[in-house]
């Protein structure tokens, strides 16, 4: 019997059953997850983002913030490439500028109301450079992806919003 468990056609079934438990019980987001959400944003485990000004957080996992990182591509890069801002380059996507804005840009609630109705930096009126995200447009859920990976970007990312952006 011991013989028979060890031969080569033994292992071989083991291993068939195995690798068969492993990809019928694997996450199916794997497959969905950016690699630079990975490597640059550090998110293997779902990492906490902070909601509000209170210091609130809510865990994102890799598959959100993959989604607002493919959000941001469809809807932001074009103005904002590695977290600068184009249309005014002396206010990047940094977590310091998205601190100093008014009201301050730096939690999901905040991110979110000004993607919901984006005003100028100083808040003193609205702003045409950004486009406005209805719920229409985007979800509750996908906008708080989106900011959750402009955050995590600003927080963990190398060059994220600065001139050394790699």
């Amino acid at each position: 019997m011991l013989r028979r468990l060890f031969s080569v056609r033994g292992l071989l079934t083991v291993l068939a059953a195995v690798l068969a438990v492993m990809v019928a019980t694997s996450p199916a987001w794997a497959a969905s997850v950016d690699p630079y959400v990975f490597r640059y944003l550090k998110a293997r485990e779902p990492v906490p983002v902070e909601m509000d000004a209170q210091g609130n957080t809510r865990l994102f996992s890799a598959s959100d913030l993959s989604v607002g990182k493919r959000l941001f591509e469809q809807s932001c890069i074009n103005c904002h490439v590695g977290g600068a801002t184009l249309p005014d380059p002396s206010v990047s996507l940094s977590l310091s500028d998205l601190k100093g804005a008014t009201p301050p840009r730096d939690n999901i609630n905040a991110l979110v109301a000004y993607l919901r109705q984006p005003m100028i930096y100083d808040g003193s009126d609205i702003t045409f450079w950004c486009r406005q995200v209805p719920e229409t447009w985007l979800s509750q859920q996908e906008v708080e992806n989106l900011a959750a990976f402009v955050l995590r970007a600003a927080l963990s990312a190398p060059g994220w919003g600065t001139e050394n952006f790699d």
